[in-house]
């Protein structure tokens, strides 16, 4: 089996879309200044086995960052950071309900059995020259026998 990263990827942003909250949402780091209103990107921060992982076959913990933008400009600017938290707790609620992202991962390691949990961290970011306020999602993924061990190709 092989990783089916388009449809995951497509999974985790397909969340963020329905929510409705954001201005764009991208499937990449964007190389240019978001927007005024809410962005959201996604992307693949990292891959490595877990040691739950069996004699035929390695398992994966699939890690995406998902950020979330606002531009420090925005006004009111005391409703930046819980707009920002809202759309955290609503894409939290999503990773919680769709827990195997529609049967394509074994699960979204909400409490960090194989490493970091699900978590946010916010922080402030230079994009092209604007300032934003941002949310940092750190999505780990537990993904079922991608790698055949043992085996010559």
């Amino acid at each position: 089996m092989s990783l089916p990263i388009t449809d995951i990827t497509d999974r985790v942003v397909s969340h963020a879309l329905a929510l409705g909250l954001f201005e764009t949402v991208n499937e990449a780091e964007p190389k240019n200044a978001p927007g005024n209103g809410l962005t959201c990107a996604v992307w693949a921060e990292r891959i490595g086995f877990v040691r739950s992982s069996g004699l035929a076959s390695g398992s994966a913990r699939l890690v995406f960052t998902v950020r979330i933008y606002s531009n420090i400009n925005a006004a009111p600017a005391d409703a930046i950071d819980p707009e920002l938290l809202n759309a955290v707790d609503q894409l939290f609620a999503a990773y919680s309900a769709d827990f195997t992202l529609g049967d394509l991962v074994r699960h979204v390691d909400l409490l960090g059995a194989y490493g970091v949990p699900l978590e946010a961290v916010a922080g402030y970011l230079l994009v092209e020259g604007g300032e934003y306020r941002v949310m940092t999602i750190v999505l780990p993924l537990i993904v079922n026998d991608l790698w055949t061990e043992g085996e010559e190709a």
